[in-house]
């Protein structure tokens, strides 16, 4: 055999490996989260998702069987991240209401931040059908819980009211939303949520949790 003939067969291409599922769930999302960046939540279907991946429709539907499914897999995996980052830095910070708040501002908007400016579009799509706002619902609620209990401690005898933990995640949206499209800085939207959350406990130790004033 001549180096010449050697030189073309060690050149040749070798076999794609296959994806496994898990592989594969990891490649589409990536795409999804770009496609979402670059073109925005509208153009985000799961034929455009197969033809921006380069595999076909029934592989796109395998994973997540409809639009609001792949909806929903995205911003379970922004939830997910930012319970870790949240529940790490709890563990590691001071036992004090301003640490605890300063942890709750700064992993809410860091997290949104981390993901860009294509969150607050998955958030908005979530509204768009009872499937999806269930779905937010039910995360909405671990996050306040976490923060509920993260807090009360520092609430004296009194209780931190559900109505006061949704103005929280209204007021940690719209803030994380206004960084992500730089309507303001992330160092303002950490420190405002910040003395938004300090404030509410500070009320609740007042009052009692009650929405009294």
């Amino acid at each position: 055999m001549s180096s010449t003939e050697i030189t073309e067969q060690d050149s040749s291409p070798l076999p794609r490996r296959r994806m496994s599922r898990e592989e594969r769930q990891r490649q589409l999302l990536d795409v999804a989260w770009q496609l979402v960046r670059e073109e925005g939540t509208e153009a985000l279907t799961l034929g455009r998702l197969a033809e921006q991946a380069g595999v076909t429709k029934p592989v796109v539907y395998d994973h997540f069987t409809t639009r609001p499914g792949l909806l929903a897999a995205l911003y379970q995996e922004f939830d997910a991240r930012q319970t870790a980052l949240m529940d790490a830095a709890l563990r590691t910070s001071e036992p004090t209401l301003d640490s605890k708040a300063m942890v709750i501002a700064s992993s809410y908007v860091d997290c949104v931040l981390l993901q860009g400016r294509e969150i607050p579009g998955v958030i908005a799509a979530l509204t768009t059908s009872p499937e999806l706002e269930k779905i937010k619902r039910e995360y909405e609620a671990i996050f306040m819980d976490k923060c509920r209990n993260a807090l009360l401690p520092f609430a004296g005898t009194g209780e931190i009211a559900q109505a006061s933990l949704r103005a929280m995640l209204g007021a940690a949206e719209a803030l994380s939303h206004a960084a992500a499209t730089g309507e303001i800085t992330p160092v303002q939207a950490q420190d405002e949520l910040f003395a938004t959350i300090v404030a509410m406990v500070q009320r609740s130790a007042r009052t009692g949790g009650s929405l009294e004033t």
